[in-house]
């Protein structure tokens, strides 16, 4: 009985992670963000610093009157600084916060495509040792030509973080 239950598990979350993806690429590497968390992609514009934040907080921008804070991938995931280019983008998400659904902006290397991903093409996130924190990968959808990396937009940034953010803005 208790192996059928595991099945249905098993097959439940294949199901929840199943759909469409927006993918983009940060450093030569494919990544994508479940489509629904997608607000809108901007191009590269003019970003206020805030003092005081970390780094890979770049800063606040103003879209159509409304502050939100932006925050560069690439630095959040430890890669190194990029010279931003003509492809470079910005992909404003909408991420549960505290007080609510909160607006961020990532910026990225290059918006792909969107994907329709099949629950058996996305396997979990391999286990890479205790020490490493992989909570903010929802999975590997198996694709042809390599792998993308799917994630868990809501866990990229901690509430502590989230909280930060919110006050910036």
């Amino acid at each position: 009985m208790a192996e059928v239950e595991t099945m249905d598990q098993a097959v439940k979350a294949m199901a929840e992670r199943e759909g469409k993806y927006l993918t983009f690429t940060l450093a030569e590497e494919e990544y994508g963000i479940g489509i629904l968390k997608i607000k809108e992609i901007i191009g590269m514009m003019p970003i206020t610093s805030v003092p005081q934040t970390p780094e890979f907080v770049k800063g606040v921008i103003n879209l159509r009157g409304k502050v939100i804070p932006v925050i560069d991938l690439r630095l959040r995931f430890g890669m190194g600084e990029m010279d931003y280019t003509d492809r470079t983008c910005i992909i404003v998400v909408e991420i549960d916060g505290q007080a609510g659904t909160v607006l961020i902006g990532i910026v990225v290397d290059s918006v792909s495509e969107v994907l329709n991903v099949k629950g058996d093409e996305i396997e979990d996130t391999p286990t890479f040792g205790t020490k490493l924190d992989t909570e903010y990968i929802l999975g590997m959808a198996k694709m042809k030509g390599g792998v993308k990396i799917l994630l868990h937009i809501d866990r990229v940034l901690s509430s502590k973080e989230i909280a930060a953010l919110e006050k910036a803005a």
